[in-house]
């Protein structure tokens, strides 16, 4: 029984209204229109450090485009990516293209060329602004065409929120003492902070307990 409850407590996907903006407002309006097809330009890059939210971004866009009724696709490493996925509307997100290798760095730049072609669009992430990527110039070049936005941390106050709306989405209500330890223990990047919270929403389910500072302790010293 506890380990169905386990299955059946599934974290729900990325999308827009589980991302807290902070101060991230005015890239998750352009990825919204972006996803609606409003955006002229072929390409849009998100940039910031691990654990800000990126890949729940680019996550997001390809969700609600496909729920616009566009062809979108999320690839996860840039070897991945098909330059013969460029068609008229399509959306192609590409996560940690800072990371691509020569080869990769070559489709990459074929894809980009492809989708300006066809009128398609290019989402892609990585950990530093386009301008100081490692990157091939042609490709570098390109990646900064369009839309670039800086992807920053929330602030604690901005955490607590994303936590308090989290646990609403999952159906519960999480007290203001219980986001206290959680901020005050362990890392504090979000994507630990969510993964953490939705272990404990499938702890509580399956220990039939509410969600307080004691199963928060309990459950850390059983995974200790």
């Amino acid at each position: 029984m506890k380990q169905l409850t386990f299955e059946l407590a599934a974290p729900e996907p990325p999308a827009f209204a589980n991302f807290v903006p902070g101060p991230n407002r005015e890239a998750v309006a352009a990825l919204e229109a972006l996803a609606r097809g409003e955006l002229a330009e072929t390409g849009l890059v998100l940039w910031g450090p691990a654990g800000v939210g990126k890949s729940h971004l680019l996550r997001a866009a390809v969700a609600a485009a496909s729920a616009a009724g566009r062809d979108a696709v999320y690839v996860a490493a840039p070897g991945d990516a098909q330059p013969e996925r460029a068609a008229p509307g399509v959306l192609v997100a590409v996560d940690d293209v800072d990371a691509a290798d020569v080869t990769a760095q070559g489709r990459l730049f074929t894809l980009y060329n492809a989708l300006a072609g066809a009128g398609g669009q290019l989402l892609a992430a990585c950990l530093r602004a386009p301008a100081q990527l490692a990157l091939r110039d042609d490709l570098r070049t390109r990646l900064g065409y369009g839309l670039v936005y800086e992807i920053a941390a929330l602030a604690d106050a901005d955490k607590a929120a994303a936590l308090a709306a989290y646990a609403r989405q999952r159906g519960f209500v999480l007290s203001d003492d219980v986001i206290a330890y959680l901020l005050a223990h362990g890392r504090r990047d979000m994507a630990t902070l969510v993964s953490t919270l939705a272990a404990l929403d499938r702890q509580s389910l399956a220990t039939r307990r509410a969600i307080t500072v004691p199963l928060l302790r309990d459950w850390l010293k059983e995974g200790a």
